[in-house]
């Protein structure tokens, strides 16, 4: 009988530490049941995440600027360029004679308005002689009027005069036209003004961008891509020679449904995960935008 009554006396002890236990455990995944509904309620509901994204970026056209043929390529595609770094050279035989006509034409024009201004001097000093011959014979036929009472000069000498001074000033008239003309045609101010000059000047800037255009230069860095050119080959203005991918400025096309637009904001922020960087923690950015068909 001794041996028992402890037994007995045990066994609804623990039942009791039992029902403990399980009331505990219960209590547990009931606090770890409400932790998650109150993250998901906070944090997972306001997620939205997709598979369906891609990263993107600009292409860089590399373009033919001028006509020619193909020289040299000096570069292939995956290749890594910097800015400014020539890409393709053009044959410049073409361009180099253009420009020296064009830097003749110049020397040639400039020469020219410097002669109109010469000319438009000697037509200023004409005109002053013009009117110096004028004055004589004004001065002449005063003269001569007072001796045509005393009948000591011929009426025909009178009116030989007279004529003179006609001729003098129509030769004035034409003088000054003509200094007229030469004033328009040589121009004023710096001869690097002159119209003529500028349409010279022009056309050498036009040759020598043509023969720097050539040289075709990469405008960004970053890689080369859908190279299409080749040595030998002719090409036209406008013609598209390769691509170039910047190497910054890239960002993430993420296709997302409908239903999941509703609350994304402008600003907020994104962690995306890269499979070709499996395993580095991904990358933190923010929503740049929407597009326009969404």
């Amino acid at each position: 009988m001794s041996n028992t009554e402890p037994a007995g006396e045990k066994a609804p002890l623990l039942g009791a530490e039992r029902l403990r236990a399980l009331g505990i455990t219960a209590l547990s995944f009931a606090i770890l049941g409400l932790l998650w509904l109150a993250w998901w309620g906070l944090v997972l509901s306001q997620r939205e995440v997709t598979n369906n994204a891609y990263v993107a970026g600009h292409q860089v056209q590399i373009v033919a600027q001028t006509g020619g043929t193909v020289a040299a390529v000096h570069a292939e595609d995956t290749q890594r360029v910097k800015a400014g770094q020539i890409l393709v050279e053009l044959d410049p035989a073409d361009a180099r004679l253009a420009l020296q006509r064009a830097a003749a034409n110049l020397a040639r024009t400039v020469r020219e308005v410097r002669q109109l201004r010469n000319t438009a001097d000697l037509n200023a000093a004409l005109v002053a002689g013009r009117r110096l011959e004028l004055a004589q014979a004004e001065d002449a036929l005063r003269r001569r009027l007072p001796l045509r009472d005393s009948r000591a000069l011929s009426p025909e000498q009178i009116a030989k005069t007279r004529t003179q001074v006609e001729l003098a000033k129509a030769a004035l008239v034409v003088a000054q036209k003509q200094a007229a003309a030469a004033r328009d045609l040589a121009g004023s101010g710096k001869i690097t003004g002159h119209p003529a000059v500028l349409a010279a000047r022009a056309s050498y800037v036009e040759a020598w961008l043509a023969l720097a255009r050539t040289r075709i230069q990469s405008p960004v860095m970053g890689v080369v891509a859908q190279r299409t050119v080749q040595p030998g080959q002719q090409v036209q203005a406008g013609a598209t020679l390769m691509r170039v991918v910047p190497a910054e400025g890239v960002w993430v096309d993420a296709n997302l449904k409908e239903g999941q637009l509703q609350n994304l904001r402008i600003g907020q922020p994104v962690h995306v995960e890269i499979d070709l960087y499996a395993g580095s923690g991904g990358f933190k950015g923010r929503v740049a935008g929407f597009s326009p068909g969404t």
